[in-house]
């Protein structure tokens, strides 16, 4: 029993709980989820006059889950578990409103916008007033749904995208993700494994959601970069992507901003 008491969430990852310090119950999934908040502040420092207010929204929304994440790994807290699961819900709900409406001029009108709201307000309601194995399946069969839509949303910008380095970073940012997505699955799957088996050889735990964190940080801001360039193409303009430091992926191009 650490300083948080008895844990209330509805998922307890691989990581020993309180192995490392008394205040935080899992230390490395902690401390890897400043892996988002770097990102999406990285990302609103190198574009914050560049890209429009939707996409600089969504690299803040990066950094709130970031932020959530640090305060569900620290305590392992039911309702700290829901401010890194519901901020997640609804950047990804912000992801399908930039990747729908897409062109210069509103598309679907204000029903579309109404549609995400209201799948917003039932999928919160199933995140935060249900418990157990249920949460756990509702959340991530909500989330999930939203995920996989976007990601093959952008898919369809690097099939048509005849721009080299764009088409670089895609693979680059969508090669992260998954990456990140096995760990995620290797984490649960083979806790025992991870836990029991491999310290028994002298072997720690790799900590697989802590590696998860850093991954997916790197391909979700790889991918926003794409989504970015693209989005400043379709206003008219001619962006330019590069490598800052030679790692960093941003794209250029003239100063634009509407919500």
């Amino acid at each position: 029993m650490g300083f948080w008491g008895a844990n209330t969430a509805t998922v307890d990852w691989c990581e020993t709980n309180y192995e490392h310090l008394h205040y935080v119950c899992e230390l490395f999934n902690s401390a890897s989820s400043l892996a988002m908040v770097f990102a999406g502040v990285l990302g609103i420092a190198l574009h914050r006059r560049v890209l429009e207010l939707r996409l600089l929204l969504a690299f803040a929304m990066v950094s709130v889950v970031g932020l959530g994440s640090i305060a569900f790994h620290a305590t392992l807290l039911f309702q700290h578990q829901m401010l890194d699961e519901l901020p997640m819900l609804y950047l990804a709900l912000l992801m399908v409103y930039i990747l729908v409406e897409n062109r210069p001029e509103r598309r679907f009108g204000i029903g579309f916008p109404l549609a995400l709201f209201a799948y917003a307000v039932l999928s919160t309601y199933l995140s935060a007033f249900t418990r157990g194995r249920l949460q756990f399946f509702l959340f991530q069969a909500s989330f999930a749904t939203l995920e996989f839509f976007a990601l093959a949303r952008v898919y369809l910008i690097h099939r048509r995208s005849q721009d080299v380095m764009a088409r670089r970073i895609f693979q680059l940012g969508i090669g992260a993700y998954a990456f990140a997505i096995v760990l995620w699955l290797s984490d649960i799957q083979f806790c025992s494994t991870l836990n029991e088996t491999l310290p028994s050889y002298g072997i720690p735990n790799p900590q697989f959601h802590a590696w998860w964190h850093f991954f997916v940080s790197c391909g979700f801001y790889a991918l926003l970069i794409v989504i970015a360039h693209d989005r400043l193409k379709t206003l008219g303009q001619t962006p330019q992507l590069r490598f800052a430091a030679g790692v960093i992926p941003l794209v250029r191009g003239s100063s634009h901003r509407e919500t």
